[in-house]
């Protein structure tokens, strides 16, 4: 399953005309294997990147729809793979107090719901969605 999800990333960045270094296939890996949003210094504790580096190839990774930006409620963004290349739909729960952003995902039916509800408010405004995402806002149990 890793090296299909290599082997998309390099085509997807190889149609953008970018290349996929070691450095920006680090941060990939390191991304793949956290289980959650990491924010840009987590990303590079985990990662032992140049800072520099880092926030260049994560800009690359961003523009080119590799890596997907969660913001969070605090000032710092965070980071997960797009979700599209990891067949991993999921929803977060952002903590107000502390930041943390924590994934989740609901049963097949719920989700089928979501989905049932969200495309009647989008046609109501017709507006023609592409996909959802849900952030429940609240404190996380370290925070209270």
């Amino acid at each position: 399953m890793a090296e299909d999800l290599h082997l998309a990333i390099s085509a997807r960045l190889t149609g953008d005309d970018q290349r996929y270094t070691t450095g920006r296939r680090g941060l990939v890996e390191v991304l793949r294997t956290a289980g959650r949003p990491l924010t840009a210094a987590e990303i590079l504790d985990a990662g032992g990147l140049a800072q520099s580096s880092a926030y260049r190839n994560l800009a690359v990774l961003e523009t080119c729809g590799v890596v997907h930006r969660v913001n969070g409620n605090d000032e710092f963004a965070r980071f997960e793979l797009a979700e599209d290349l990891t067949d991993h739909h999921h929803h977060h729960l952002i903590c107000t107090a502390c930041g943390l952003v924590i994934d989740f995902t609901v049963s097949d039916r719920l989700e089928r719901s979501l989905e049932a509800a969200m495309v009647t408010v989008a046609q109501t405004s017709g507006f023609r969605p592409d996909h959802h995402r849900l952030d429940l806002l609240g404190r996380c149990a370290s925070c209270g």
